[in-house]
């Protein structure tokens, strides 16, 4: 099982995944009690339906289950220890949870950006804040706007502007770079007018200021201490978006999640870009990714309908 370890390895998959899919394929070797080049791909059916009756396992478990053979078995006919895959062309239905989201216009994205800018920096009453807070809470304010930004007219998700560093950011250009990970792709993307005099502000004024509070870095956006700390050398953002979520909720009461602006942003782009654009704009490596996001285009849908309704 080493080299089958190897192998996970060499596809980036964590320990942890690791150490799941060997557990799986275990539980199969002991199920199958046959050599192995001789599973055929109704031997594998015939373990799913043992999972499902006898473990009562549910799809997505039979599912993770069946990725895990898979590996197993690509890995076994990559060094031609076998001469099939059983595991091709099996598919477990029922395993994909969707979230459709009332998608947000151009115009309601552009207004909750706006309405951030008035109620959160330009009309902010910062008397109500401690007057040993106030400077962290200035700068948090600052920065989230930035981000907001980037989450309304980049589409980014919350981790990808975690990896943003200022050398990614070409105001000349007005193009922002941003970098791929083991899920996404890298691409440059323009940045919207709007933001552009925001990120210079905040590249030559504002950003230097959190060094009084946390360690130099070339991230573009840098953690403040909890209030019991005289600085903080964090680097993770997670935390922050809990209160920038809050700050937009209180203006908009409809959105759900960040993950809702960035369907709008993506559904927009299927229907202005059309699919390979859009994939290529939310940085998916896979069609499929950016295909999940067409059933909340809901507006072509209905025109569709107006269109060839007989009645």
């Amino acid at each position: 099982m080493q080299n089958f370890i190897n192998y996970l390895q060499s596809k980036n998959h964590t320990p942890k995944t690791q150490k799941a899919y060997l557990y799986s394929v275990n539980l199969f070797i002991l199920w199958y009690k046959n050599e192995l080049i001789n599973c055929l791909k109704k031997d594998i059916l015939k373990y799913l339906e043992y999972l499902q009756n006898n473990k009562h396992q549910q799809n997505i478990t039979r599912k993770n289950a069946l990725i895990a053979l898979n590996h197993y078995f690509t890995f076994l006919y990559t060094n031609q220890l076998i001469t099939q895959n059983p595991c091709l062309l099996i598919n477990i239905r029922g395993t994909k949870k969707r979230s459709l989201y009332v998608i947000y216009t151009t115009e309601e994205l552009n207004n909750l950006y706006d309405n951030y800018y008035n109620i959160f920096i330009k009309n902010y009453d910062n008397k109500r804040i401690p007057k040993n807070q106030q400077q962290q809470n200035y700068l948090s304010r600052q920065r989230n706007y930035i981000m907001l930004g980037l989450l309304i007219y980049q589409g980014l998700s919350t981790s990808e502007l975690q990896n943003i560093t200022i050398a990614d950011v070409d105001l000349n250009k007005a193009n922002i770079k941003i970098t791929g990970s083991k899920k996404s792709n890298a691409r440059t993307l323009p940045l919207n007018a709007t933001q552009i005099g925001a990120l210079l502000n905040y590249i030559n004024n504002i950003r230097e200021l959190f060094f009084k509070y946390c360690e130099p870095t070339d991230n573009l956006f840098c953690c403040l201490p909890e209030s019991s700390k005289q600085k903080t050398n964090a680097t993770n953002l997670m935390h922050i978006f809990k209160p920038l979520t809050k700050q937009v909720k209180s203006i908009d009461k409809k959105l759900e999640n960040f993950k809702h602006i960035r369907a709008s942003v993506i559904t927009h782009w299927l229907k202005i870009d059309g699919l390979r654009k859009a994939q290529y704009k939310a940085g998916h490596r896979y069609i499929s990714s950016t295909e999940n996001y067409l059933p909340n285009n809901l507006d072509g849908l209905i025109d569709d309908i107006t269109k060839f309704n007989p009645f």
